[in-house]
C-alpha cells in the first residue's frame, strides 16, 4: 500500500493567527517586570523561535539585556499566562479547512512541525478542535531540537508515517524555508504570517497569499508519481 503525500505544517503564522494571544502573554511578562509593553504591529514579526527567543526579542526591543536567571523566570510566567490563555483570540487562518479537506480528499496527510512547546502546541490545536487533522505534532521539546535543522523535519514525518520524497513543507518563515531546504524537500511560503524578513525574500517554491491557494501548490510541488495519484482523486 502506498504511502500517502504529507503535507507539513509550521504553526504560529502558519496554521493558526497566534499572534493576538501570544502578545499578550509578552506584555503581561513585560508588564510585570516594569516594563513597557509592546504593539501588536511591532511584536508580531518577532513570534516564531519559540517563548524565550519571544521574551529576548521582546526585551531587546525596550533596550533591555537581562540575565539568564531572569529570562527563565520570565518565560515561566509567560507560559503559565499564555496556556492559560491560548485561545482567546487565536484562529486558524481563512480557508484552512477548505484547504485541508481539499487536500485529504487528494490523499494527503497532515503533520505539524513548530518550535512551539508540543505540550503547547497540542493544547492549542485541541482548543481550535483541530486536532483529528494532524498524524503527529511535534514541538521543539519533542525531539529536543528545533528548525532549521533537518533532524526535526525528519523525525517529524518519520512520526506521522510520511515519506521524505513525498512530503511538502508550509511556513512562513526562514526558519521553515531552511529547516526544508536541508532536509531536501519543497516549501510552500505563506504571506500572512510573522517574518521581518519578507517571504517573497526567502525563496519558497511556491508562494501564497491565502489558504485556497494552498492545495494547488502542494499537488504543483509534490513528485510525478505523488501528483499522479492525487490527480485521479478530483
Amino acid at each position: 500500500m502506498a504511502i500517502p503525500p504529507l503535507v507539513v505544517f509550521d504553526l504560529d503564522g502558519t496554521l493558526v493567527d497566534t499572534a493576538p494571544d501570544l502578545v499578550a502573554a509578552l506584555n503581561v511578562t513585560l508588564r510585570n517586570e516594569g516594563i513597557s509593553e509592546l504593539p501588536l504591529e511591532t511584536a508580531r514579526n518577532m513570534i516564531g523561535g519559540g517563548a524565550r527567543k519571544l521574551i529576548e526579542r521582546g526585551l531587546e526591543a525596550e533596550g533591555y539585556d537581562i540575565a539568564k536567571a531572569d529570562i527563565d523566570r520570565m518565560m515561566k510566567a509567560f507560559i503559565t499566562y499564555y496556556s492559560e490563555h491560548i485561545a482567546d483570540l487565536s484562529r486558524p487562518f481563512e480557508g484552512l479547512d477548505g484547504a485541508l479537506d481539499d487536500l485529504a480528499a487528494k490523499g494527503c496527510s497532515f503533520a505539524v512541525c513548530t518550535n512551539k512547546l508540543e505540550w503547547l502546541s497540542k493544547l492549542l490545536i485541541d482548543r481550535l478542535n483541530l486536532t483529528h487533522r494532524f498524524a503527529a505534532i511535534c514541538g521543539a521539546d519533542t525531539f529536543g531540537i528545533a528548525k532549521p535543522d533537518p533532524s526535526f523535519l525528519r523525525q517529524t514525518v518519520a512520526k506521522a508515517g510520511g515519506e521524505m520524497a513525498s512530503t511538502v513543507m508550509v511556513g512562513d518563515a526562514g526558519t521553515d524555508v531552511g529547516v526544508a531546504r536541508r532536509a531536501g524537500v519543497p516549501v510552500v511560503g505563506v504571506t500572512f504570517g510573522y517574518t521581518e524578513t519578507p517571504i517573497e525574500h526567502l525563496n519558497p517554491d511556491r508562494i501564497i497569499s491565502h489558504m485556497r491557494e494552498l492545495p494547488q501548490a502542494v499537488v504543483d510541488l509534490l513528485p510525478r508519481q505523488s501528483r499522479a495519484a492525487t490527480k485521479s482523486l478530483k
